[in-house]
């Protein structure tokens, strides 16, 4: 749990265990997911009259496990194991994708019937498929770099005339000026501040037209407070109580499982409010907005001037 800018460059930052999906932070790589308990994540106890609860008990001499470790082994299909983990990492990542595209469909440029949006780095198509629901009017673009990322999004929505489909980075999208509004979640945590955050935002600036706004959600770093560590643990604790399994690497073998969770929390690149508020002005948007919170995962609208 593709990105919409250049690939993330490993800096030797410290492990961060948070939610970005396997091809955002790494593109193009496609790893099996561990199967989580229940119907899914945080979906662990079942009705007494459920047909699970029901099921008839093995004959006398038959070990009830016997097979598991296979199943688990097993993976899954990629849309579903993607859509199972994402939430047991995010806290109110089920809310996002509705919140983004109400907010973006209450703003002056994207209100109008018609308008054109970008979601950048759409990975599985989340948030296109809540735009699609919310907003059928919009003409709409999703873009990512890894083409197994297009391909599952694609599989998702079907055919449908009023999405166009560009596999590549916001920096290499042509045109200026283009779009209404635009969604990016999750895609600039992954990116070093190395100039690759300013590339990425500044391409979003010269996308979009004169104030037309951007959802933007990520990983952010606390600054000189004395929560930060409380947030962090905070943040693992939700995901154990999700129902995402912990994986010690050094015990597990080198397997698929262990090397996904550590695809998904290591190598991120948060920063801080204020250094936000640097990049984003240099890009060009005047200061964000904050509109989602949860823990150390905020969301923001951003303005490009006029």
């Amino acid at each position: 749990m593709a990105k919409a800018a250049a690939r993330p460059r490993q800096t030797g930052s410290p492990a961060w265990a948070a939610g970005v999906p396997v091809q955002r932070l790494r593109p193009g790589l496609a790893l099996a997911l561990p199967r989580l308990e229940g119907a899914g994540c945080g979906d662990r106890n079942v009705e007494a009259n459920s047909s699970e609860a029901s099921a008839p008990e093995p004959p006398l001499g038959v070990d009830p496990l016997a097979g598991a470790e296979k199943d688990l082994a097993r993976p899954e299909p990629e849309e579903e194991s993607y859509d199972r983990i994402v939430p047991c990492l995010i806290p109110g990542y089920s809310s996002l994708a509705r919140l983004g595209v109400a907010l973006l469909a209450a703003s002056p440029l994207a209100s109008v019937d018609g308008s054109e949006v970008l979601v950048a780095g759409c990975g599985s198509g989340t948030e296109l498929l809540e735009a699609r629901s919310q907003r059928p009017d919009w003409r709409l673009t999703g873009l990512d770099p890894a083409p197994a990322m297009l391909s599952l999004a694609r599989r998702r929505l079907g055919p449908d005339p009023a999405i166009h489909w560009h596999q590549g980075t916001v920096e290499g999208l042509e045109g200026s000026a283009r779009f209404d509004g635009a969604l990016a979640v999750l895609v600039l945590q992954a990116l070093a501040d190395d100039g690759s955050k300013l590339a990425f935002l500044s391409g979003l600036a010269r996308l979009l037209k004169p104030g037309g706004q951007l959802l933007l959600v990520d990983l952010m770093q606390a600054e000189r407070s004395p929560l930060q560590d409380q947030l962090r643990q905070a943040r693992r604790g939700f995901q154990r109580a999700s129902g995402l399994p912990s994986f010690d690497p050094d015990l597990s073998g080198g397997s698929v499982t262990a090397q996904t969770v550590a695809a998904l929390t290591e190598g991120l690149h948060p920063i801080g409010l204020s250094r936000l508020t640097a990049l984003v002005a240099a890009a060009g948007f005047l200061d964000p907005a904050p509109v989602f919170q949860a823990l150390d995962v905020e969301g923001f609208l951003l303005q490009r001037r006029r």
